[in-house]
């Protein structure tokens, strides 16, 4: 079933369907009809030859200069030529299948006075996916993500290069395979239109939420197995404990340990083994707790972003020309420096509980490095040096790119948001997370084979899976195809789906 864009109700669970899943995107009925009304109140401003930024002036420090009728259209080509600055490797097909649903359900919104063809043109695109080819650096995120978006905005007209059935190709090419025409020309305000807006911070960073978000609950199945693996004392999950300090993701977070590790074995209970174990065991909730407040909030200001006017000016009507700030990223930028600090620690925790199973002096009687013969064999020795190589790498990428500024165009936009260089660096971020979470669950399921005891409802249907799909390694073997085997583990629906089945579900 086709996803309505109304400008108005776009969630984090429809943006994955169209941007990973590739689901069909039509306009409401009364999208188009605002889209139209904005559209006229531009036609209106320009036979009243009335001078407003981004319809007949020019744009940053050349706001004051007034472009001639005649040259309207030249002017909004000319903005996304020269705006095209993008370098680096090009965004991936579903972050820029995000921007262009973004960009359209922003332009719905009826506020930005582009005409109805060109929104379709970029419905065509998404339902025919077909692909601009974004740099995805040069964004200085405001006024909006005007290099990347320039780079989307140009293929419309021909331009550039899109790829399309899994080949980069001229623009034209793609088109004409898919039988669709180019569209002429843009009028005036279009090519502003195209570019003024946050959609391109906004798609990377979302796709990298919805991953976060689930890499969670992966860290919790993760955390429940080393719990385990390391005979963990059960009673810091207990929930007056959690109740007592009444924050709710940490509250969350123990309510899925202890239906993770029910009628499990290898938990034992103060004093029996330990009198306390370590901070990545014990405070295994408050940890993972914390990330996933942080993730809420963050869900939260993209959701609102997800429906948001960025353009600038904004059109209200034909009398009601305002031009405002509406495309600084800051919030987005925050939002996901503050993702980058929450990712960054689910991996740090985990590193910490991969390095109590594979060192002998902290394993409670786990053979050194996960293997029979230590010595002869390093067995899991490395794998832990890749985790610790990965975390160091998310404590270099957490910095905060917000808080840096470079002014642009003659010292007019003094302040900028960096906010898709925060969205790139947090989805960096939550990859090298999903791989050091892959870690944890191949040491842990190899920790727990040395154990050989009964294991929780939910640890043992993680365990039995992963199994499916990674052997217990007798001696050292070549390491790398089993950590991407673990990899897809961590991100196979099938794994949650499994687990969550035994339990009744992971909060």
């Amino acid at each position: 079933m086709a996803i309505l864009i109304s400008g108005h109700d776009l969630d984090l669970e429809k943006f994955i369907r169209v941007a990973r899943f590739k689901e069909e995107v039509i306009l409401s009925n009364e999208a188009e009809q605002r889209i139209k009304y904005a559209r006229k109140n531009i036609e209106t401003i320009i036979e009243e030859n009335r001078r407003v930024y981004g319809l007949n002036t020019g744009f940053g420090k050349f706001s004051e200069v007034l472009i001639s009728p005649d040259d309207l259209s030249k002017l909004q080509l000319n903005l996304l030529k020269s705006h095209a600055c993008g370098v680096g490797p090009h965004l991936s097909e579903e972050e820029v299948r995000g921007i262009i649903l973004l960009r359209i359900n922003a332009l719905s919104r009826g506020y930005s006075g582009i005409r109805l063809e060109t929104v379709k043109q970029l419905l065509l695109y998404l339902n025919k996916n077909i692909i601009p080819a974004i740099p995805e650096q040069g964004s200085l995120g405001a006024s909006g993500d005007l290099a990347p978006l320039a780079h989307m905005g140009l293929t419309l007209l021909g331009e550039g290069e899109v790829y399309y059935q899994g080949k980069l190709m001229p623009t034209l090419s793609a088109l004409n395979l898919a039988g669709i025409k180019k569209l002429s020309r843009l009028e005036a305000k279009e090519g502003l239109s195209l570019i003024n807006g946050t959609q391109v911070m906004t798609s990377i960073g979302a796709i990298a939420l919805y991953d976060a978000a689930n890499l969670l609950k992966v860290g919790d199945i993760a955390g429940a197995l080393s719990l385990e693996a390391l005979f963990g004392i059960k009673e810091a999950f207990a929930t007056e404990v959690h109740q007592a300090r009444g924050q709710i993701g940490q509250i969350a977070c123990a309510n899925n340990i202890r239906k993770l590790t029910a009628d499990s074995k290898c938990l034992t209970y103060q004093g029996e083994v330990r009198v306390q174990d370590a901070y990545s065991l014990r405070c295994l909730a408050q940890v993972h707790g914390a990330t996933r407040d942080a993730l809420a909030y963050i869900k939260e200001k993209v959701e609102v972003e997800m429906n948001a006017a960025t353009d600038n000016p904004l059109i209200f009507d034909s009398e009601t020309v305002i031009s405002g700030g509406n495309f600084h990223g800051e919030i987005m930028a925050q939002a996901f420096d503050f993702m980058k600090i929450a990712a960054s620690e689910l991996a740090n925790i985990s590193e910490r509980r991969i390095e109590r199973l594979v060192n002998p002096a902290l394993s409670a009687g786990l053979p050194a490095f996960l293997v029979a013969s230590p010595g002869l064999n390093s067995g899991f020795m490395i794998v832990q040096y890749s985790a610790a190589s990965l975390v160091s790498e998310n404590k270099v990428l957490a910095h905060p790119a917000s808080v840096d500024s470079i002014p642009s165009s003659g010292n007019q936009e003094d302040h900028v948001s960096m906010g898709t260089i925060s969205a790139r660096q947090a989805r960096d971020i939550v990859k090298n997370t999903g791989k050091v979470l892959a870690m944890e669950l191949f040491c842990s399921a190899q920790a727990l084979d040395f154990r050989n005891k009964p294991l929780g409802k939910g640890t043992k249907a993680a365990h039995e899976y992963i199994r499916t799909k990674l052997p217990f390694l007798e001696n050292d073997e070549i390491m790398y195809p089993y950590l991407e085997k673990a990899e897809k583990i961590v991100y196979d629906p099938d794994f949650l789906n499994t687990v969550e089945a035994k339990i009744g579900g992971l909060e």
